[in-house]
């Protein structure tokens, strides 16, 4: 029995070591517990997938693309647009010497203005609220038909229209006022008061006009508008070639020296960049011929 025993042991010791030197089945696992590391492979490379459409279109929305990437407030928002930024540099493209929303600091003096004409060539002023602009801000015309808030030192103002040029001496910043807007901020006997003054762009009913120069034809013209609200930067005419901005003269006409576009449509611009299209406007010298238009107030 005793040696029958110490078989028996030896059995179960030689079982015991093959169990042991045998592969571990639960090894078996291995590759699934390495899924979850191929899985978040995955995911990063999804996400840095969803992340290459914001790095390439970083450089269109910011010249930092650190900035477009860290941020949102690199992108466009209802109260942080590109078009406000845009508008002010356009403005001050279009306008020349008089921008808006500025004040300008000068001295206001009468004149007698008879019938309201003068170097703008407008005509005849259906009212006397109007004023002569010093040359240096005049600018070869292009302050013509511009409404201007004049503010005397007293606390009075007026809103005159320019249709005239005050030439030397009156000095940058100067007006030249009609003799009825003078007395709106002071005695005519004063003859000279200190202002301040801004472009304004006013509520007006009426429609822009406009009018071919006498001796106009169609192989030299002359054109001027009338009645806009805003002062006018460009005019351009329409040609086979396309438009065509024509140069101002200091008596307030765009000429086409060589005819081109004379009679065909024409193309407004105000200072603040509003384009206007005009239609059917005929070659007829000295009439004045209204549109349907106006440019927006502001």
């Amino acid at each position: 029995m005793l040696g029958g025993t110490s078989a028996l042991i030896a059995t179960g010791v030689l079982v015991y070591l093959v169990m042991a030197l045998a592969p571990d089945r639960n090894a078996d696992a291995g590759p699934a517990a390495a899924t979850p590391l191929a899985t978040s492979e995955v995911k990063a490379t999804a996400a840095a997938k969803r992340g290459t459409p914001a790095a390439t279109a970083s450089p269109t929305r910011s010249p930092s693309p650190t900035g477009a990437a860290t941020t949102k407030s690199a992108r466009p928002s209802p109260t942080h647009t590109p078009e406000p930024k845009q508008k002010p540099a356009t403005t001050t493209a279009q306008a020349g010497r008089i921008q808006p929303h500025t004040s300008y600091k000068g001295v206001a003096t009468a004149y007698e203005a008879a019938d309201g004409n003068g170097a703008c060539l407008f005509g005849p002023s259906p009212d006397l609220m109007i004023a002569a602009m010093n040359t240096t801000d005049y600018e070869t015309s292009r302050a013509c038909g511009a409404y201007v808030l004049v503010r005397a030192a007293n606390g009075k103002s007026i809103t005159v229209r320019i249709t005239n040029e005050c030439p030397l001496p009156c000095a940058p910043g100067q007006l030249d006022l009609s003799q009825q807007a003078f007395a709106k901020l002071a005695d005519l006997k004063v003859g000279r008061i200190p202002i301040t003054w801004s472009l304004v762009s006013p509520g007006i009913s009426n429609k822009i006009s406009i009018r071919y120069k006498t001796g106009s034809s169609r192989y030299w013209c002359g054109i001027q508008a009338i009645g806009h609200r805003n002062p006018v930067a460009s005019l351009e005419v329409r040609t086979t070639g396309g438009w065509r901005r024509l140069p101002r003269t200091s008596y307030n006409y765009f000429i086409s020296a060589d005819g081109s576009g004379c009679g065909s449509a024409i193309r407004l611009t105000d200072i603040y960049g509003e384009r206007l299209t005009i239609n059917g406007i005929a070659v007829r010298p000295n009439v004045v011929q209204p549109t349907q238009v106006q440019f927006a107030r502001h």
